[in-house]
Protein backbone atom coordinates (compact mmCIF):
# COMPACT_ATOMS: atom_id res chain seq x y z
CA UNK A 1 0.00 0.00 0.00
CA UNK A 2 1.29 3.70 -0.69
CA UNK A 3 -0.13 6.63 -0.15
CA UNK A 4 0.57 9.97 -2.72
CA UNK A 5 2.65 11.77 -0.38
CA UNK A 6 1.08 15.01 -2.53
CA UNK A 7 -1.88 13.63 -1.26
CA UNK A 8 -1.58 13.25 2.36
CA UNK A 9 0.26 17.15 2.59
CA UNK A 10 -3.03 18.26 0.29
CA UNK A 11 -5.46 17.16 2.30
CA UNK A 12 -3.84 18.27 5.74
CA UNK A 13 -3.88 21.90 4.59
CA UNK A 14 -7.26 21.85 3.67
CA UNK A 15 -7.95 20.69 7.26
CA UNK A 16 -5.95 22.89 8.98
CA UNK A 17 -7.65 25.77 6.21
CA UNK A 18 -11.08 24.55 7.66
CA UNK A 19 -10.39 24.63 11.52
CA UNK A 20 -9.75 28.12 11.37
CA UNK A 21 -12.60 30.72 13.00
CA UNK A 22 -12.72 28.40 15.89
CA UNK A 23 -10.81 29.66 19.71
CA UNK A 24 -9.64 26.22 20.50
CA UNK A 25 -6.84 24.35 18.71
CA UNK A 26 -8.71 21.42 17.04
CA UNK A 27 -7.35 18.24 16.94
CA UNK A 28 -7.06 16.10 13.38
CA UNK A 29 -7.83 12.38 13.70
CA UNK A 30 -6.98 9.25 11.39
CA UNK A 31 -9.79 7.52 9.99
CA UNK A 32 -9.60 3.61 8.53
CA UNK A 33 -12.28 1.73 7.04
CA UNK A 34 -11.52 -1.77 7.07
CA UNK A 35 -13.17 -4.56 5.35
CA UNK A 36 -12.99 -8.33 4.85
CA UNK A 37 -12.30 -8.89 8.35
CA UNK A 38 -14.39 -11.41 10.50
CA UNK A 39 -14.37 -9.77 14.04
CA UNK A 40 -15.97 -12.48 15.67
CA UNK A 41 -12.48 -13.63 15.46
CA UNK A 42 -10.23 -12.44 18.08
CA UNK A 43 -6.89 -12.55 15.95
CA UNK A 44 -9.07 -9.93 13.91
CA UNK A 45 -9.51 -7.83 16.91
CA UNK A 46 -6.26 -5.61 16.09
CA UNK A 47 -5.17 -3.76 19.39
CA UNK A 48 -1.84 -2.21 20.28
CA UNK A 49 0.42 0.55 20.99
CA UNK A 50 2.25 2.87 18.64
CA UNK A 51 4.80 5.69 19.21
CA UNK A 52 4.06 8.42 17.06
CA UNK A 53 6.92 10.03 15.54
CA UNK A 54 5.94 13.78 16.58
CA UNK A 55 3.62 14.19 19.62
CA UNK A 56 0.15 16.79 19.14
CA UNK A 57 0.96 20.01 20.19
CA UNK A 58 -1.69 19.71 22.81
CA UNK A 59 -1.60 19.52 26.46
CA UNK A 60 -1.98 16.35 28.18
CA UNK A 61 -3.12 15.20 31.91
CA UNK A 62 -0.96 12.97 33.00
CA UNK A 63 -1.41 10.32 36.26
CA UNK A 64 0.69 8.24 37.55
CA UNK A 65 0.34 4.94 40.08
CA UNK A 66 3.60 5.26 42.19
CA UNK A 67 5.41 4.44 45.35
CA UNK A 68 8.39 5.72 46.84
CA UNK A 69 11.46 6.70 44.96
CA UNK A 70 9.62 7.18 41.46
CA UNK A 71 6.47 8.82 43.99
CA UNK A 72 9.10 11.44 45.43
CA UNK A 73 10.71 12.17 41.24
CA UNK A 74 7.10 12.63 40.20
CA UNK A 75 6.06 15.01 43.04
CA UNK A 76 9.17 17.28 42.49
CA UNK A 77 8.62 17.16 38.93
CA UNK A 78 5.06 18.35 39.56
CA UNK A 79 2.70 15.11 37.64
CA UNK A 80 -1.03 16.22 37.71
CA UNK A 81 -1.91 13.43 39.53
CA UNK A 82 -0.25 10.84 41.38
CA UNK A 83 -1.77 8.24 43.41
CA UNK A 84 0.59 5.84 45.52
CA UNK A 85 -0.71 2.03 46.21
CA UNK A 86 -3.58 3.32 49.07
CA UNK A 87 -4.71 6.23 47.57
CA UNK A 88 -4.98 3.97 44.19
CA UNK A 89 -7.35 1.37 45.47
CA UNK A 90 -9.13 3.77 47.54
CA UNK A 91 -10.48 6.07 44.53
CA UNK A 92 -10.57 2.65 42.30
CA UNK A 93 -13.84 1.80 45.28
CA UNK A 94 -15.18 5.36 44.32
CA UNK A 95 -16.92 4.17 41.05
CA UNK A 96 -17.73 8.25 39.87
CA UNK A 97 -14.49 9.51 41.15
CA UNK A 98 -12.52 6.63 38.78
CA UNK A 99 -14.55 7.32 36.25
CA UNK A 100 -14.03 10.85 36.53
CA UNK A 101 -10.20 10.56 36.58
CA UNK A 102 -10.10 7.86 33.95
CA UNK A 103 -11.89 10.49 31.40
CA UNK A 104 -10.37 13.34 32.33
CA UNK A 105 -6.29 12.28 32.67
CA UNK A 106 -5.47 11.89 28.91
CA UNK A 107 -1.57 9.65 29.71
CA UNK A 108 -1.58 7.00 32.47
CA UNK A 109 1.64 5.85 33.67
CA UNK A 110 2.76 3.19 36.50
CA UNK A 111 5.28 1.97 38.66
CA UNK A 112 5.60 -1.48 36.81
CA UNK A 113 5.66 -3.56 40.10
CA UNK A 114 2.01 -2.12 40.98
CA UNK A 115 0.69 -2.93 37.28
CA UNK A 116 -1.12 -6.10 38.72
CA UNK A 117 -3.16 -4.12 41.19
CA UNK A 118 -3.93 -1.57 38.50
CA UNK A 119 -5.45 -3.77 36.57
CA UNK A 120 -7.35 -5.63 39.26
CA UNK A 121 -8.37 -2.52 40.55
CA UNK A 122 -8.42 0.37 37.39
CA UNK A 123 -8.85 -2.37 34.32
CA UNK A 124 -12.71 -1.57 34.53
CA UNK A 125 -12.06 2.08 34.32
CA UNK A 126 -9.51 2.23 32.11
CA UNK A 127 -9.54 -0.45 29.62
CA UNK A 128 -12.35 0.30 28.11
CA UNK A 129 -11.20 3.93 27.08
CA UNK A 130 -7.86 2.40 25.73
CA UNK A 131 -6.08 3.96 29.01
CA UNK A 132 -4.21 1.39 30.52
CA UNK A 133 -0.80 2.65 32.08
CA UNK A 134 2.31 2.19 30.46
CA UNK A 135 4.83 0.26 32.92
CA UNK A 136 7.72 2.09 33.72
CA UNK A 137 10.83 1.19 36.38
CA UNK A 138 11.49 3.04 39.23
CA UNK A 139 14.34 4.25 38.32
CA UNK A 140 13.53 5.86 34.58
CA UNK A 141 13.57 9.16 34.19
CA UNK A 142 10.51 10.74 34.73
CA UNK A 143 10.22 13.39 32.12
CA UNK A 144 11.78 11.37 29.50
CA UNK A 145 8.72 8.57 30.39
CA UNK A 146 6.57 11.70 30.01
CA UNK A 147 7.75 12.69 26.95
CA UNK A 148 7.46 9.50 25.56
CA UNK A 149 4.07 8.65 26.68
CA UNK A 150 2.52 11.92 25.19
CA UNK A 151 3.36 9.69 21.83
CA UNK A 152 1.80 6.48 22.08
CA UNK A 153 -1.70 6.06 21.04
CA UNK A 154 -4.01 2.93 21.75
CA UNK A 155 -5.06 1.87 18.34
CA UNK A 156 -7.92 -0.90 18.75
CA UNK A 157 -10.59 -2.49 16.61
CA UNK A 158 -13.32 -3.99 18.62
CA UNK A 159 -17.34 -4.77 17.31
CA UNK A 160 -16.84 -1.83 14.13
CA UNK A 161 -14.22 -2.42 11.27
CA UNK A 162 -13.35 0.93 11.81
CA UNK A 163 -10.03 2.83 13.39
CA UNK A 164 -10.12 5.83 14.57
CA UNK A 165 -7.19 8.17 16.22
CA UNK A 166 -5.79 11.39 17.07
CA UNK A 167 -2.46 11.87 14.93
CA UNK A 168 -1.64 15.76 15.50
CA UNK A 169 -3.49 19.04 16.27
CA UNK A 170 -4.26 22.04 13.70
CA UNK A 171 -1.05 24.16 14.70
CA UNK A 172 1.59 21.72 14.05
CA UNK A 173 3.49 21.78 10.75
CA UNK A 174 1.81 19.57 8.25
CA UNK A 175 5.41 17.67 7.73
CA UNK A 176 4.79 16.10 11.11
CA UNK A 177 1.15 15.63 10.78
CA UNK A 178 2.58 13.67 7.11
CA UNK A 179 4.86 12.01 9.30
CA UNK A 180 2.26 10.39 12.30
CA UNK A 181 0.14 9.41 9.22
CA UNK A 182 2.31 7.68 7.81
CA UNK A 183 3.64 5.90 10.42
CA UNK A 184 0.20 4.99 11.95
CA UNK A 185 -0.65 3.55 8.22
CA UNK A 186 2.77 1.36 8.16
CA UNK A 187 1.10 -0.38 11.98
CA UNK A 188 -2.17 -0.80 10.23
CA UNK A 189 -1.27 -2.41 7.05
CA UNK A 190 1.25 -4.99 9.40
CA UNK A 191 -1.02 -5.72 11.99
CA UNK A 192 -3.61 -6.47 9.30
CA UNK A 193 -4.00 -10.57 8.06
CA UNK A 194 -4.00 -9.29 4.10
CA UNK A 195 -2.24 -6.05 4.69
CA UNK A 196 -3.52 -3.78 1.88
CA UNK A 197 -6.51 -5.59 1.34
CA UNK A 198 -7.98 -5.20 4.60
CA UNK A 199 -8.47 -1.25 4.11
CA UNK A 200 -11.34 0.21 2.33
CA UNK A 201 -10.79 3.28 2.77
CA UNK A 202 -8.88 6.12 5.23
CA UNK A 203 -9.74 9.53 5.87
CA UNK A 204 -8.44 12.38 7.47
CA UNK A 205 -10.76 15.24 9.31
CA UNK A 206 -10.50 17.96 12.29
CA UNK A 207 -12.56 18.42 15.39
CA UNK A 208 -15.05 20.11 13.67
CA UNK A 209 -14.17 19.96 9.99
CA UNK A 210 -15.31 17.33 7.37
CA UNK A 211 -13.83 14.16 6.81
CA UNK A 212 -11.43 14.17 3.72
CA UNK A 213 -10.63 11.11 1.52
CA UNK A 214 -6.97 10.38 1.18
CA UNK A 215 -5.92 8.55 -1.94
CA UNK A 216 -5.09 4.81 -1.91
CA UNK A 217 -2.84 4.00 -4.34
CA UNK A 218 -3.10 -0.40 -4.74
Amino acid sequence: MSFEFKDIVEVVDKIKKNCEGRDFTQSIELIVNLRDLDLRKPENRITGTLELPNPPNKPMKVCLFATGELYMKARDFKVDLILDRDELVKLAGDKRQAKKIAKNYDVFLSEAALMPLVGRTWGVYLGPRGKMPTPIPPTLDIANAIEKSKRIVNIRVRNQPLIQLRVGTQDMDAERIVENVQATLNWIIGKLPKGLTNIQSVYLKGTMTPSFRLTIKR
